[in-house]
Protein backbone atom coordinates (compact mmCIF):
# COMPACT_ATOMS: atom_id res chain seq x y z
CA UNK A 1 0.00 0.00 0.00
CA UNK A 2 1.46 3.48 -1.12
CA UNK A 3 1.55 6.04 2.26
CA UNK A 4 -1.06 8.54 0.40
CA UNK A 5 -3.33 5.86 -0.95
CA UNK A 6 -6.79 5.82 0.73
CA UNK A 7 -9.54 3.33 0.72
CA UNK A 8 -13.12 3.71 1.67
CA UNK A 9 -16.08 1.82 1.00
CA UNK A 10 -18.93 2.89 0.17
CA UNK A 11 -17.57 6.66 -1.05
CA UNK A 12 -15.86 8.59 -2.85
CA UNK A 13 -12.05 9.19 -0.94
CA UNK A 14 -12.33 12.97 -1.35
CA UNK A 15 -15.92 13.13 0.34
CA UNK A 16 -14.61 10.68 3.10
CA UNK A 17 -11.51 13.04 3.33
CA UNK A 18 -13.57 16.37 3.15
CA UNK A 19 -15.85 14.42 6.51
CA UNK A 20 -12.35 13.80 8.22
CA UNK A 21 -11.31 17.34 7.84
CA UNK A 22 -14.31 18.56 8.81
CA UNK A 23 -14.81 16.86 11.74
CA UNK A 24 -11.25 17.79 12.76
CA UNK A 25 -11.85 21.17 12.74
CA UNK A 26 -15.04 20.86 14.76
CA UNK A 27 -13.01 19.51 17.35
CA UNK A 28 -10.08 21.77 17.18
CA UNK A 29 -13.03 25.09 16.87
CA UNK A 30 -14.93 23.85 20.48
CA UNK A 31 -11.82 22.78 22.33
CA UNK A 32 -10.83 26.85 21.26
CA UNK A 33 -13.99 27.73 22.85
CA UNK A 34 -13.98 25.95 25.82
CA UNK A 35 -10.64 26.43 26.72
CA UNK A 36 -11.50 30.52 26.15
CA UNK A 37 -14.46 29.72 28.50
CA UNK A 38 -11.94 27.83 31.35
CA UNK A 39 -10.05 30.82 31.03
CA UNK A 40 -12.97 33.34 32.36
CA UNK A 41 -14.14 30.58 34.86
CA UNK A 42 -10.40 30.99 36.46
CA UNK A 43 -10.69 34.56 36.65
CA UNK A 44 -12.82 34.17 39.73
CA UNK A 45 -15.38 32.07 40.88
CA UNK A 46 -18.52 34.91 40.00
CA UNK A 47 -17.94 33.24 36.69
CA UNK A 48 -18.57 29.16 37.52
CA UNK A 49 -21.13 29.52 34.53
CA UNK A 50 -18.09 29.65 31.89
CA UNK A 51 -16.80 26.18 33.59
CA UNK A 52 -20.52 24.19 32.98
CA UNK A 53 -20.59 25.83 29.49
CA UNK A 54 -17.39 24.82 28.71
CA UNK A 55 -18.05 20.94 29.75
CA UNK A 56 -21.29 21.43 27.57
CA UNK A 57 -19.82 22.33 24.76
CA UNK A 58 -17.59 19.67 25.07
CA UNK A 59 -19.99 16.98 24.99
CA UNK A 60 -21.91 18.42 22.62
CA UNK A 61 -19.08 18.61 19.77
CA UNK A 62 -16.13 16.87 20.64
CA UNK A 63 -17.07 13.90 22.52
CA UNK A 64 -19.11 12.59 19.63
CA UNK A 65 -16.45 13.83 17.04
CA UNK A 66 -14.39 11.75 18.95
CA UNK A 67 -17.23 8.22 19.40
CA UNK A 68 -18.00 8.73 15.59
CA UNK A 69 -14.62 8.19 14.61
CA UNK A 70 -13.14 5.86 17.08
CA UNK A 71 -15.85 3.56 18.05
CA UNK A 72 -15.56 2.09 14.88
CA UNK A 73 -11.83 2.33 14.59
CA UNK A 74 -10.64 0.95 18.03
CA UNK A 75 -14.21 -1.08 18.89
CA UNK A 76 -16.69 -3.68 17.34
CA UNK A 77 -19.44 -1.47 18.35
CA UNK A 78 -22.10 -1.59 15.65
CA UNK A 79 -23.73 2.08 13.96
CA UNK A 80 -26.94 1.54 16.51
CA UNK A 81 -24.87 1.33 19.71
CA UNK A 82 -22.58 3.96 18.65
CA UNK A 83 -25.96 6.03 17.44
CA UNK A 84 -27.10 5.75 21.28
CA UNK A 85 -23.96 6.75 22.76
CA UNK A 86 -23.12 9.97 20.42
CA UNK A 87 -26.48 10.86 20.51
CA UNK A 88 -27.00 10.08 24.94
CA UNK A 89 -23.61 12.48 24.75
CA UNK A 90 -25.00 15.25 22.79
CA UNK A 91 -28.28 15.70 24.70
CA UNK A 92 -26.30 15.52 28.16
CA UNK A 93 -24.00 18.58 26.47
CA UNK A 94 -27.51 20.23 25.40
CA UNK A 95 -28.63 19.55 29.12
CA UNK A 96 -25.51 21.09 30.36
CA UNK A 97 -25.54 24.07 28.34
CA UNK A 98 -29.50 24.96 29.05
CA UNK A 99 -28.92 24.19 32.92
CA UNK A 100 -26.25 27.26 32.63
CA UNK A 101 -28.11 29.35 30.82
CA UNK A 102 -31.15 28.77 33.15
CA UNK A 103 -28.89 29.46 36.69
CA UNK A 104 -28.19 26.09 37.51
CA UNK A 105 -24.56 26.42 36.98
CA UNK A 106 -24.45 29.90 38.73
CA UNK A 107 -24.67 28.84 42.25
Amino acid sequence: MLVGQVDTTGADPLIALGVLVLSVVSVVLSVTIAAVLIRGYRRGPAHRGMLWLAVGLILLITVPEVLRVGLPTATDVGSTGRSVLVSGCELLGLATILWTVYGGGVR
